[in-house]
């Protein structure tokens, strides 16, 4: 289910998703990163960047994770032009949205505008070098990504 085709809300707490954790991604053309939740949904967490090879592999290493995660619940980033409307990129991320939809997941949509920067700003207050902020950005991205999310959709525990 998309959340555009439904009620959000109803689709994260139906049945036992309640404590499910939450995956996030951070879709590029070369990289995507990869944020998860505590099961209590309180706490977003970088976990891995994937560099990308086709819908296909990039399918599977995605439901790989969120079955290490037991969930099926993935927000995604969307990147939206400065005014709001979609662009390119933001049809690339729904283009690959839809195969784990296909896959059988349940994708949630997050505006990113500015996440990557944020993230980058994140990393250097850090002290980290060029080449080992190439290597982080991804998944801290998606971990603002997944923040963001949580905070618009409080748990309803």
């Amino acid at each position: 289910m998309n959340a555009a085709s439904g009620n959000p809300e109803a689709a994260l707490f139906r049945g036992n998703r309640v404590n499910e954790r939450i995956v996030a991604l951070d879709i590029g053309d070369v990289r995507i990163g990869v944020a998860v939740t505590d099961p209590t949904r309180t706490i977003a967490s970088p976990v891995e960047v994937i560099t990308r090879v086709g819908w296909g592999p990039d399918t599977r290493k995605i439901k790989e994770i969120c079955d290490r995660y037991e969930t099926e619940l993935v927000v995604s980033g969307l990147p939206l032009n400065m005014d709001g409307t979609e662009g390119f990129q933001a049809k690339k991320v729904r283009d690959l949205c839809a195969q784990l939809e296909k896959a059988g997941l349940t994708v949630f949509f997050q505006d990113e505008r500015l996440t990557t920067v944020t993230a980058e700003d994140a990393l250097l207050e850090d002290g980290l070098s060029r080449q080992a902020r190439k290597g982080k950005v991804d998944k801290v991205a998606a971990a603002i990504i997944l923040e963001q999310w949580l905070q618009e959709h409080p748990n309803q525990q």
